[in-house]
C-alpha cells in the first residue's frame, strides 16, 4: 500500500530515510523561532518555537528508532561502518538526548525559559551543530558508499 502512495519507497532498504527530515525541519524551525522570540520578546513566537521543539524531539525519537532498527541491514563495509555509521549513530543519539532535555526544560518553564535563557539558546545552537554533523555522516554513507541500496545506484549517469 505504501508503495502505491509513495512509489520511491520501493528503492529504499528501510523506512529510516522517510523519517529523518522531520526532526531536522522541526528543530531548525524551533531554534529560529526561539531566536526571533528572544529578539522581539513575543509570546506567540515562543509558543510556536515550543511546539516545534516538542515535535522535533518526538520525531527525533522516531528517526533514531528507525535508524537503530535498520542498522544491521545497512550493506556497507566494516571500515565504513566504523568510520561513518558509528559516528552518525553517536551524534544522532546525542541530538535526541539534547532535544529531549531542551523540550523538558521548555515544558517546565513554558514556553521559553527566562532563567538561563542564554544557556538555553547556546544549547539550541549546539543541538543544530551536532545534528548537522550527524546528518552529514548519514549523507556520506548514502551518497559516497551507497548505504541506501539502489536508492542511489553507483555510478550515477548524468545526462544534459
Amino acid at each position: 500500500m505504501l508503495e502505491s502512495l509513495l512509489p520511491g519507497v520501493r528503492h529504499i532498504q528501510n523506512i529510516h530515510p522517510l523519517t529523518v527530515h522531520f526532526p531536522i525541519a522541526f528543530l531548525v524551525g524551533a531554534v529560529l523561532f526561539y531566536g526571533a522570540a528572544w529578539l522581539r520578546d513575543a509570546r506567540a513566537l515562543s509558543t510556536t518555537a515550543f511546539i516545534m521543539l516538542l515535535a522535533g524531539a518526538i520525531t527525533a525519537g522516531v528517526a533514531v528508532g528507525t535508524g537503530l532498527y535498520a542498522e544491521d541491514g545497512v550493506m556497507i563495509s566494516h571500515s565504513v561502518r566504523a568510520q561513518l555509521l558509528v559516528q552518525h549513530e553517536r551524534l544522532m543519539l546525542a541530538t535526541l538526548g539534547l532535544s529531549v532535555f531542551l523540550a523538558l526544560w521548555a515544558l517546565i518553564a513554558k514556553p521559553f525559559p527566562r532563567k538561563g535563557r542564554v544557556v538555553f539558546m547556546i544549547l539550541c545552537i549546539f543541538l543544530l551543530a551536532i545534528m548537522t554533523l550527524g546528518a552529514d555522516y548519514g549523507a556520506r554513507m548514502v551518497y559516497d558508499y551507497n548505504a541506501g541500496g539502489d536508492a542511489c545506484s553507483q555510478p550515477i549517469e548524468f545526462v544534459r
